[in-house]
């Protein structure tokens, strides 16, 4: 039996619909953020080294990281919800694995770290460090999601699905940072809305909120 360590609001709500999509049995193992500081609890560290999530178990063998996790999955049910090798569409699907947290993450988190700065400071200091970080997220942070977001756009205005015109594991694995994305008011466009509409839709999507519990991001 596959478990999955569930941390709410987090990327491990791909891997639930991942299995979903897989038709897969499985397990999930809640986990609640802290609610001052939004970390993931101690708890998972006795799953995991890093204390994050998702981590999967399947009968003893630890995957963490999403797009282990994906690339694990897909192997295990024979290059399911993947292209065949050696295709252009194949060759999109792994970049966007890799892309999802490689370089769409990064930007996200960045902002979502400014705007907890100020409001985290000492009284006295809290004016200017709301200064500095209103200066690095609207100077930099910002520019780089519209930079971002303008790609989105233009990939999906070629094709259905960021691999090709079939939807495959490489959207569950983009779902987050987008939706991550026009769930702040940053600015998503048409076709990254309308994506998101048609992501949003699927049964096995569905599924997935059932049993991962409270979403934020849906």
């Amino acid at each position: 039996m596959v478990t999955v360590h569930h941390l709410e609001n987090s990327r491990s709500q791909r891997v639930l619909w991942l299995l979903e999509e897989l038709g897969l049995a499985y397990d999930v193992k809640r986990y609640a953020r802290d609610p001052k500081t939004m970390l993931a609890p101690p708890e998972l560290r006795a799953v995991h080294p890093l204390g994050k999530s998702p981590v999967l178990d399947d009968d003893g063998t630890i995957v963490a990281e999403s797009g282990a996790i994906v690339e694990y999955l897909t192997a295990r049910q024979g290059g399911a919800l993947a292209p065949a090798p050696g295709t252009p569409e194949h060759r999109r699907y792994t970049y966007f694995l890799h892309y999802a947290e490689g370089s769409a993450m990064p930007p996200l988190l960045l902002k979502l770290v400014f705007s907890r700065l100020a409001p985290g400071s000492p009284a006295l200091l809290r004016p200017l460090v709301r200064a500095i970080a209103a200066k690095v997220t609207t100077g930099f942070v910002d520019p780089d999601l519209r930079r971002h977001a303008g790609y989105w756009e233009s990939e999906l205005a070629e094709r259905s699905w960021f691999a090709g015109d079939a939807f495959t594991a490489a959207d569950i694995q983009m779902s987050f940072p987008l939706e991550a994305f026009a769930s702040r008011g940053t600015g998503a466009g048409p076709k990254v809305r309308d994506w998101l509409i048609r992501i949003h839709a699927r049964p096995a999507y569905q599924r997935a909120l059932e049993r991962g519990g409270p979403y934020a991001y849906a």
